[in-house]
């Protein structure tokens, strides 16, 4: 929902939102992207060496580019290289700071089990599991390289403690108090913080109007295999799936930062 309201709220006219041209730019895990700025391809290096050139590729992104973007990311804030050549995959003299979308693991565990097509006690152990990562592959030719996402908790505390501008958003608030939300997310991204906008842009970003749009003309970046990308989008669901020993081991694994985010009485 946030990058939909991103691509609306970009433009003074805005216009109905198509799903598959959302125009925040690419992820920042783009393999095309990457190599474009290398100059070479990644086909025949690792993971671990394709890391440790995220960082000048970004940089020289950043100096053939006149205006600053807005990039999605999966990854965690991890850190590249070693001894005096160590530092953050994103760095901090190209990167303008990072909006930060949370939300209560009890509903994560299962929107991450549909989209990862697997059952809810397996997701629940992904979400602990400290080397989680997206497109893990010694060698891959995926669309996307290697993001480490680590356990729930490791992520959410590694962009807590990022030397960035970063500002945490949750979910919920944004189900909530739209407007009042999303005119601080437009605020912090420099985005035209106008009362028209942002209404007529929540308007046209409503969850059931997304999957209206899912239905009628697709999505992308939906996983093969899942019937839709935007599910339910709705708070509380774990209270009707999850059961009292899943609530209880995710409760058990991520305690600290549910309480810190106020998940938790």
């Amino acid at each position: 929902m946030n990058e939909e309201f991103i691509h609306e709220n970009t433009f003074e006219e805005s216009f109905d939102i198509d799903l598959n041209e959302l125009r925040t730019g690419v992820i920042a895990s783009g393999r095309e992207w990457i190599q474009n700025a290398l100059g070479f391809s990644l086909d025949s290096l690792t993971p671990n060496e394709i890391d440790t050139l995220r960082p000048s590729a970004y940089r020289y992104i950043n100096s053939v580019t006149k205006n600053w973007g807005y990039h999605k990311a999966h990854d965690a804030y991890s850190f590249v290289g070693e001894g005096a050549a160590r530092q953050p995959m994103f760095p901090r003299d190209v990167t303008r700071g990072a909006l930060y979308i949370v939300r209560n693991p009890l509903d994560v565990c299962i929107s991450f089990a549909n989209h990862s097509k697997c059952s809810i006690d397996e997701s629940i152990a992904k979400m602990n599991y400290s080397n989680s990562a997206l497109c893990k592959t010694e060698i891959g030719q995926a669309n996307q390289v290697r993001q480490w996402l680590w356990s729930w908790s490791e992520h959410v505390r590694s962009w807590q403690n990022a030397d960035l501008s970063v500002k945490f958003v949750r979910y919920e608030d944004m189900k909530s108090k739209p407007f009042e939300t999303f005119s601080e997310i437009a605020t912090f991204l420099e985005l035209p913080n106008d009362k028209e906008l942002i209404e007529k842009s929540l308007e046209l970003t409503r969850f059931e109007r997304l999957q209206k749009k899912e239905r009628e003309f697709g999505f992308r970046e939906k996983p093969v295999g899942v019937q839709s990308f935007f599910r339910k989008g709705i708070v509380g669901d774990w209270k009707n799936t999850l059961s009292t020993q899943q609530v209880d081991t995710i409760v058990k694994d991520h305690s600290e930062v549910m309480s810190n985010l106020g998940y938790l009485p």
